[in-house]
């Protein structure tokens, strides 16, 4: 394997693990130690790509946690349709598709400002950047449906989506305490009336 890809390899396979590990066990609780055993690196490997843990948690952060987020919850607000179907599904669905691993674990990014954002402003503000697109395209999606005439147009778009994402990211980490899917259940009922509540 040619050297480039070789380190290439081994910066993904750090950040995968590092990943993973975060998720399962927490930021604070997982040190370089435990990372390099469980990629079966050297330390030398890890001090080549990241200067230290927190560079590589920014870069948690910033590639894998917005990846994720990009994906399941950004993406889909940009695609053509009915913006008040559109918002249903997307909550929703990105609900129903989580593995029970996931349920059990809540969300990754809500893990990561629960736990760090508060103490290091370069996480903040690596977190903050990820809300405020999400944000952004939920705005986009609202202010869409105003025009198409599907969303009352005396409602605060701002306010929606900061409603949206709260509300969303509180579910997930309310789930961690249950054994199954009810609130899961309760929770799109109760989204469903509140988009209802957004008709013209």
């Amino acid at each position: 394997m040619e050297q480039r890809q070789k380190s290439e390899f081994t910066k993904q396979l750090i950040l995968n693990e590092s990943f993973k590990l975060f998720y399962k066990n927490g930021f604070k609780t997982t040190s370089v130690d435990k990372i390099m055993k469980t990629t079966n690196l050297t330390k030398g490997a890890f001090y080549h790509h990241y200067k230290n843990k927190k560079e590589l948690g920014l870069e948690v952060i910033s590639s894998k946690i917005q990846q994720r987020v990009y994906q399941g919850m950004v993406t889909p607000l940009y695609q053509d349709g009915n913006a008040l179907a559109i918002l249903k599904v997307t909550f929703s669905e990105r609900l129903k598709s989580f593995s029970q691993y996931d349920k059990q674990h809540g969300c990754p990014m809500n893990n990561f400002i629960n736990e760090i954002a508060d103490e290091e402003e370069a996480y903040q503000l690596a977190l903050k950047r990820i809300v405020e697109e999400w944000k952004a395209a939920l705005i986009y999606l609202l202010e869409r449906g105003k025009k198409d005439n599907v969303i009352n147009t005396t409602i605060s778009s701002n306010a929606v989506a900061v409603y949206l994402i709260s509300s969303f990211e509180g579910i997930r980490g309310l789930r961690k305490l249950y054994n199954n899917d009810s609130i899961l259940d309760d929770y799109i009922l109760g989204l469903t009336l509140y988009l209802n509540q957004l008709k013209p």
